[in-house]
């Protein structure tokens, strides 16, 4: 008899399957459960965008300018959230720029994941002067304020969509570097990677087979986190000029493009914002949710 089958004749109840078991871990979050829900809802919007938005996002309208939303004086139920000072409708715009948001979020935290990763579990296994200097270098990162960095980074590549992505990678790129060597060296230490190496494992098979499959739990959490971080960094480099340019519908685009209506049309500057708060607050709900469920020491 197996030591399964005997632990579970000993006390009468079956191990949960562990997608069942992490399942069952996240649930008890009902913050992340809400963190989810809304995730998916944002997903779902960017997805099907073109289909869900009344308006295309750059139609212009000049006998609506600054049309105020549905339920207050002077709106319209053409324009559910009104419309700004070019006449653009404020709720296609949104939906549209969930798909960039997203966009920005999900590629800046591939690219910090991919490299951090591979950075991390070189300097994590092979230590030496290489972990010395990608260590230090990494340090070096995060003494500068992560925004200001972005912002000279900009400056230097140019203002733009795409080298703001890449800005804010380099940004966030540190965390996931770190967290992997840290990774890394509590399992190389491990029974299965000395067993691993005594039968004739090589470095490849024990970096990429043996040891890299064991440090994704705090991945993962770290990339869901990141994600919030990489949207809120791409919405202030839209806020000041250096990140996606008009007429794209980028939240923080948005935000740049309605300051000077602060007083007059709060409806052009609140929906974005809000926009912005509601979903780096979900992918923050859900960071947490996750790093319970994945951390044995963290389970309730």
């Amino acid at each position: 008899m197996t030591s399964a089958s005997t632990t579970e004749s000993q006390t009468g109840i079956a191990p949960l399957h562990p997608l069942r078991d992490f399942w069952r871990s996240f649930k008890a979050n009902k913050g992340a459960l809400a963190g989810l829900c809304i995730v998916m809802g944002v997903l779902l919007l960017a997805a099907f965008a073109n289909q869900i938005a009344p308006y295309a996002p750059d139609l212009t309208n000049n006998t609506v300018f600054l049309k105020p939303p549905a339920w207050q004086e002077g709106g319209s139920s053409a324009h559910w959230l009104g419309t700004d000072a070019i006449g653009r409708d404020i709720l296609s715009r949104l939906i549209h720029g969930a798909r960039l948001s997203l966009l920005i979020g999900i590629a800046v935290v591939a690219i910090s994941v991919i490299v951090g990763t591979v950075l991390g579990l070189l300097a994590g296994y092979f230590r030496g002067i290489f972990e010395i200097a990608v260590m230090r270098m990494m340090d070096i990162i995060l003494t500068l304020p992560s925004l200001l960095l972005a912002i000279v980074i900009v400056a230097i590549l140019g203002p733009g969509l795409m080298n703001a992505m890449l800005a804010v990678a380099i940004v966030v790129l540190p965390h996931y570097v770190r967290i992997t060597r840290a990774a890394v060296i509590s399992e190389t230490s491990r029974d299965y990677v000395t067993a691993a190496r005594m039968g004739g494992a090589g470095h490849l098979r024990l970096m990429f087979s043996e040891i890299l499959p064991n440090c994704t739990a705090p991945l993962i959490v770290q990339a869901s986190l990141g994600i919030s971080t990489a949207i809120l960094d791409a919405a202030a480099l839209g806020f000041l000029g250096l990140g996606a340019q008009p007429p794209s519908p980028e939240w923080g685009t948005m935000l740049a493009d309605a300051r000077e209506f602060v007083l007059r049309a709060w409806w052009v500057v609140t929906f974005p914002g809000l926009m912005i708060l509601i979903t780096v607050l979900a992918f923050n709900l859900l960071g947490d949710g996750l790093r319970d469920a994945l951390d044995p020491k963290l389970k309730r």
